[in-house]
């Protein structure tokens, strides 16, 4: 009886999407690895470099079979599992709707994914360091900063690309 073959997660070391990828497709085990170009600015030049659309994770279409080539493979850390160990598939629709993203050309941009009222961290630009939670309003990520003992919220839009999870 043949494997039932399903896409997972997993996890590589730091800067190894490319070569993990390499070494598994060369094992015979389908992969993808969602990438975009990027314009990369040097001193004295300027290339279009291909950079992982998720650093640190790339996809495998897999079967239970297939488990312990994918773990050994040059610089594969782990599947991404349940608490209970248990790798977790990724749904079909999610890699084909990622796979037609990337393919159609257009302008992309990751982004975090928060619940409404999540504690966050801004990382980057001149609210550095600012501490308040997330409420979305019109398709917008707004940045809160909330003052229980006067009942009142002050906010800002903000794109979720430069908050973290506080």
């Amino acid at each position: 009886m043949k494997d039932m073959l399903n896409w997972y997660a997993i996890y590589v070391r730091s800067r190894h999407e490319f070569v993990a990828d390499s070494e598994l497709r060369r094992k015979g085990i389908k992969t993808y690895l969602p990438s975009v170009k990027r314009l990369s600015q040097w001193r004295d030049r300027k290339k279009l470099i291909e950079f992982p659309l998720f650093p640190g994770y790339l996809f495998v279409q897999m079967g239970n079979s297939d488990y312990l080539a994918v773990l050994r493979a040059k610089g594969v850390v782990s599947l991404i599992c349940s608490r209970a160990g248990i790798p977790i598939p990724v749904p079909d629709e999610e890699i084909d709707s990622l796979k037609l993203l990337i393919e159609s050309g257009t302008e992309i941009d990751l982004y975090p994914q928060f619940d409404e009222g999540t504690r966050v961290l801004i990382r980057r630009g001149a609210l550095r360091g600012a501490s308040g939670v997330v409420v979305s309003r019109e398709g917008q990520f707004i940045f809160a900063v909330n003052i229980h003992i006067l009942g009142r919220s002050v906010g800002v839009k903000i794109y979720a690309d430069d908050l973290e999870a506080a």
